[in-house]
């Protein structure tokens, strides 16, 4: 037993030797990956667009929330359902008990912070039987930042998680729905669901929830809600008001831009020959001076997604500022289609939103192009390897915040506009156990030439390790990091 414990110690040794020595070997070859025999995996995003916002999962309803230089976004993580034959099926909803949450500071490349575990047995609120449409908010309460994640449990009422980090771990202080249906003003709400949060510069938070339409109310449903929430964010601070919303469906909005306050909704699919001219199944808004209301209609800020597409469906939204620009977030359902299935499986968009003059929102036009980089990205730092722009082949494993990318032959990540500066000299690369393959750094075409090789070879029962290799690069660049091989990467850096 002793000689076979020392055998499997000189193996592991050997292994872990020859993963940080082979590397070093390398450096200085000049390699095309076109003459590499690796076949790249295809995306399910075009590389001159940056819509969707990400494609290893399905993400939709998606609720925005800036903090410290970084806009997180949560969204309900759509599930394909099959039926009793293997074919996918139309989405129930009912299988949802995570939430997705990815981040960015340049809008296009986005950091996937992995699933939140809400719902059901293996979930934080274990009462609750779903995580649908989540929003979050943060505010300084005693002095320390909290952070707070809503959330409805399907149709029939409003949770909260609360936390410490935009991406958790996360808590259920209240053990319990914040807005059920024993709630004043909300006995009569069809759907009790969709719950929007906005913290008032004064640090009041405001609670916007409800839709679903009463028989014969398409006109006038009176199925929105809006509430002052107390000083905990967890509490209400009295009864919900009523919000008088033309033609609502769905989907709660709520902010403030200048003085003003905004509600935003999805209009429902009967508006036919409406005075207001609004359309179905459309972002509509309105204005008012107090965030309680009253409210008058303005007009629609974003047709169904269907318009721009050609895929229609239920049309979610979130409106948010960062960096002095506002922006609209969406789903819509392109990676469904890339991948040839139908079953209203949505992933997340985004387009900016113009302010006119008058201080209204300009009518948003949907695109595949989605926003511009607002910074190049720093390639000095530590990056997350489950930041990207584009993938292929790559599954994101992890939850509250602690992430890490696997993929196979031919899978690959793209990051966008890295700035590696005039001294980069190295790339340093965190894999994880097992990992056997060889890593290429590729600039700008996917099929150019190799500015680093980082050769990996981590076996089952062997540890994390850094491996490095030289990289040549200078200046900015789109960087592609393909794999022949099994792999699990944690983070990468540039070092001078």
């Amino acid at each position: 037993m002793k000689s076979g414990r020392n055998g499997k110690s000189l193996i592991r040794t050997a292994a872990l030797l020859i993963a940080v020595l082979l590397p070093l070997c390398a450096c200085g070859e000049e390699t095309d990956m076109k003459n590499i025999p690796v076949t790249l995996q295809k995306s399910y995003k075009k590389a001159g667009e940056n819509n969707p916002l990400y494609t290893q999962r399905f993400g939709a309803d998606p609720g925005v929330m800036e903090y410290d230089g970084r806009l997180y976004v949560y969204m309900t993580d759509d599930l394909v359902e099959y039926d009793s034959k293997g074919k996918v099926k139309e989405n129930t909803y009912s299988q949802i008990r995570t939430i997705n949450c990815i981040s960015s500071d340049d809008m296009v490349n986005w950091t996937d912070h992995g699933k939140i575990r809400v719902a059901g047995p293996g979930g934080v609120a274990k009462w609750a039987t779903n995580s649908w449409a989540p929003c979050a908010a943060h505010k300084t309460i005693d002095g320390k930042e909290k952070f707070f994640l809503y959330f409805c449990n399907g149709g029939g009422g409003v949770g909260v998680l609360t936390a410490d980090s935009p991406t958790g771990p996360w808590r259920d202080e209240l053990g319990h729905l914040l807005v059920s249906r024993s709630v004043k003003n909300c006995d009569d709400v069809t759907w009790l669901f969709d719950p929007a949060v906005m913290v008032d510069e004064d640090g009041t938070g405001y609670l916007a929830f409800g839709g679903g339409i009463p028989e014969g109310m398409q006109a006038a449903p009176g199925t929105g809600r809006i509430v002052k929430l107390a000083d905990n964010m967890i509490s209400l601070d009295g009864d919900p008001v009523r919000l008088d919303v033309p033609w609502l469906f769905e989907d709660s909005g709520i902010n403030r831009i200048g003085d003003k306050y905004i509600y935003s909704y999805c209009s429902n699919f009967m508006t036919k020959g409406n005075s207001l001219k609004l359309t179905d199944g459309a972002i509509q808004y309105m204005i008012a001076d107090n965030p309680l209301g009253p409210y008058t209609y303005v007009g629609e800020l974003f047709p169904n997604e269907g318009h721009f597409f050609g895929l229609y469906g239920n049309n979610h939204h979130s409106i948010a500022s960062f960096k002095g620009e506002w922006y609209l977030f969406y789903h819509n359902r392109p990676v469904e289609k890339a991948m040839g299935i139908t079953g209203n499986y949505r992933s997340p968009q985004a387009n900016r939103i113009e302010i006119g003059e008058d201080g209204l929102l300009k009518q948003v036009r949907g695109t595949m192009k989605g926003l511009s980089q607002l910074k190049p990205l720093d390639p000095f730092r530590t990056v997350p390897a489950a930041t990207m722009s584009h993938q292929a082949g790559i599954t994101v494993n992890g939850a509250d915040g602690k992430t890490w990318i696997e993929g196979g032959t031919g899978s690959w990540v793209r990051i966008t506009g890295v700035d590696f500066g005039k001294n980069a000299s190295t790339l340093a690369v965190t894999a994880m156990p097992p990992t056997s393959c060889t890593l290429y750094a590729v600039l700008d075409d996917p099929k150019g030439p190799v500015a680093a090789k980082v050769r990996m070879e981590i076996p089952e029962d062997g540890k994390a390790l850094v491996i490095s290799a030289p990289i040549q690069a200078e200046g900015v660049h789109d960087l592609y990091l393909i794999s022949d091989g099994d792999m699990k990467i944690y983070s990468w850096t540039v070092r001078e």
